[in-house]
């Protein structure tokens, strides 16, 4: 998602070898510390997540999350290496602790406000074994094995409608450089014994990263001046304002990033009990809000608010969110028309339309849907979107790299039928997933809020499957999800007594409860 200027262009037999060399040291240096300490790997995958480094590859440079493909491959020789040396992983939870008792599904949790049943148990597969369940096709599509399933079928048709695309290096780097380490980072989090204080340290990193960000931006912003991204520093100086991007690339995805951790955050304001708690998190959102504004992302600001929507809708009523949000979006729609240009919403002024409003997305969707109607089953292929926008003379080459900012129409384009049914269905189940049972559990509610968030501004923007965020929220989410029931009790010690290690987790109230 970001891009960390300590890197350049790798060329030349010894410096990959030198390279190489020290990836592997740095590989088995860190699974040695996964080793000793498990919960080190979470944290530092959370850390990791953000920062990219330019490598030349194929003609192209290719931003890569080298320091997060380390921590995935630590991790997985971390896993692998029992097994190799004919050795049972070990399955204690951290420190030596026993293994605690199985405990009911929250997929099969009843609904927020009722007490427990005796539903059936989920087990590592996420198949279900329950009277007249096993064999509903879409109760496991719903599960979190069919998550998971719906997950493979996404990488695996994407890789074989990479057969007949036109930019057939462009889907191998998307599958080799994203979907392959991020998939393998979702099977490392599920395996991860989450508790209470490993969900909070990793808060705790995300939002320092946050912290750190935005203040980097701020001198962006003072000195009128980026850091990164030549298109950008271009586009600034010949937009009508200014508009900061970090360390990321892409204000964007800048933007992103920011809306995400504020969503979490304000899950801790809603629910913590601690009023110290709330200042400090107050303080911290308005670091961030300022961040976010001096972005100029308008998506990110909509995933904020639908991120923030859902956790309203927890935490008091559906209905009243509903009209509420509503009168919210009626109001600021009064206000966009009405704006003056200086104001530079893009509606009003020289210029003014909803397609300069929207950065250009308007005309993208309507040549996608173009794209999609002229081969509605099987699409172009996977990572054709760019060129055949381009082809079909919807763009120029200039600005052809900006063609695919709504990701359900880059599916449709590139994929057809096949894939958008494939995509929705991922959709369906991942929300299934990670909101049964999730109605008494502020961590599983905030992990919902913050995947509702990121999946709207894909939706306006780029980066789904592409984006290490999504695979995080949901591995964390699956891995709560199969702890088991809603459990509502509160945690008093920082630390859980052994045998409630895994009911403690996601339903433990936020900080100060």
């Amino acid at each position: 998602m970001t891009l960390l200027p300590l890197a350049t262009r790798l060329t030349g037999a010894p410096t990959i070898a030198a390279g190489l060399v020290g990836a592997a040291i740095a590989i088995a240096a860190l699974s040695f510390v996964f080793r000793r300490h498990p919960e080190a790997l979470p944290l530092l995958a959370i850390f990791a997540l953000p920062f990219r480094l330019p490598i030349s590859t194929g003609g192209r440079t290719v931003n890569l999350l080298i320091p997060l493909y380390l921590v995935i491959a630590a991790g997985t020789l971390t896993f692998l290496l029992p097994r190799l040396l004919g050795r049972s992983a070990p399955t204690a939870p951290p420190d030596d602790q026993p293994e605690p008792a199985p405990v009911p599904s929250a997929a099969d949790a009843p609904a927020r406000g009722q007490a427990p049943g005796a539903g059936p148990i989920q087990g590592d597969s996420g198949a279900t074994h329950g009277p007249g369940r096993s064999s509903t096709l879409l109760f496991r599509l719903l599960s979190p094995g069919g998550l998971q399933s719906l997950l493979l079928a996404a990488v695996v048709l994407y890789s074989i409608q990479a057969a007949y695309s036109s930019d057939p290096g462009k889907a191998a780097e998307n599958v080799a450089f994203f979907y392959v380490p991020f998939g393998l980072l979702f099977l490392l989090l599920l395996d991860v014994a989450w508790t209470r204080a490993l969900l909070l340290r990793c808060l705790y990193v995300a939002v320092a990263l946050g912290v750190v960000f935005a203040g980097i931006g701020f001198v962006e912003y003072s000195r009128k001046s980026l850091f990164l991204n030549p298109k950008v520093i271009a586009a600034d100086q010949y937009g009508n304002y200014f508009r900061v991007n970090s360390l990321f690339f892409d204000p964007n995805i800048y933007g992103r990033f920011l809306a995400i951790v504020m969503v979490a955050v304000v899950a801790v304001v809603l629910w913590t009990k601690s009023r110290r708690s709330v200042w400090i998190a107050a303080a911290v959102l308005a670091w961030l809000l300022a961040g976010l504004v001096t972005s100029f992302s308008q998506s990110s600001i909509a995933a904020l608010l639908l991120g923030m929507a859902v956790l309203a809708a927890y935490r008091w009523d559906l209905r009243s969110t509903v009209y509420v949000a509503a009168a919210l979006a009626a109001i600021a729609l009064v206000g966009v028309l009405a704006a003056p240009p200086s104001l530079h919403f893009g509606l009003t002024g020289s210029g003014g339309s909803t397609s300069n409003a929207t950065s250009g997305r308007t005309k993208l969707i309507s040549g996608g849907l173009e794209l999609f109607a002229d081969r509605p089953l099987y699409g172009y292929g996977s990572g054709s979107f760019e060129t055949e926008y381009k082809h079909h003379g919807n763009a120029s080459s200039a600005n052809a790299t900006s063609a695919s900012h709504t990701i359900p129409i880059t599916v449709a384009a590139e994929q057809g039928l096949l894939g958008l049914a494939v995509y929705v269905a991922l959709l369906i189940s991942a929300f299934a997933v990670l909101a049964r049972g999730a109605g008494r559990s502020p961590p599983r509610i905030a992990l919902l809020a913050c995947f509702a968030a990121l999946v709207l501004h894909t939706w306006t923007y780029a980066d789904f499957l592409e984006d290490p965020l999504a695979w995080t929220l949901l591995g964390v989410g699956v891995a709560l999800a199969r702890i088991g029931g809603p459990w509502t009790e509160s945690v008093r010690e920082e630390t859980p007594a052994p045998a409630a290690v895994a009911r403690t987790v996601s339903g433990a109230v936020a900080p100060g409860g």
